[in-house]
């Protein structure tokens, strides 16, 4: 972890996107931070981008290997499923 002391007015520049995080008020525990950053980079605070990890893991599919095999009948003596009937049309 880097870490940098910054003034009010002063600021920081992350990556290539030129992300540049600039500290805008200081008032006791308290930070204020004005964040410039490209639409197609994504910020969200910490808490919002933890939920939204832990939703995307909860609504990910199973891995293949989770799943038994269905195309394989476990009991090849079964008796195949016996179809249901139509029912009867009825007459106009």
């Amino acid at each position: 972890m880097l870490v940098l002391t910054r003034k009010r007015g002063e600021a920081l520049v992350i990556g290539d996107d030129a992300v540049v995080v600039r500290v805008l008020e200081v008032s006791g525990d308290q930070v204020r931070l004005g964040i410039d950053a490209p639409r197609s980079v994504g910020v969200l605070r910490e808490e919002i981008w933890l939920a939204t990890q832990a939703n995307r893991d909860a609504a990910a599919p199973p891995a293949p290997d989770a799943l038994p095999d269905l195309s394989r009948r476990s009991d090849a003596s079964a008796d195949p499923p016996t179809p249901r009937p139509t029912p009867p049309r009825k007459s106009l």
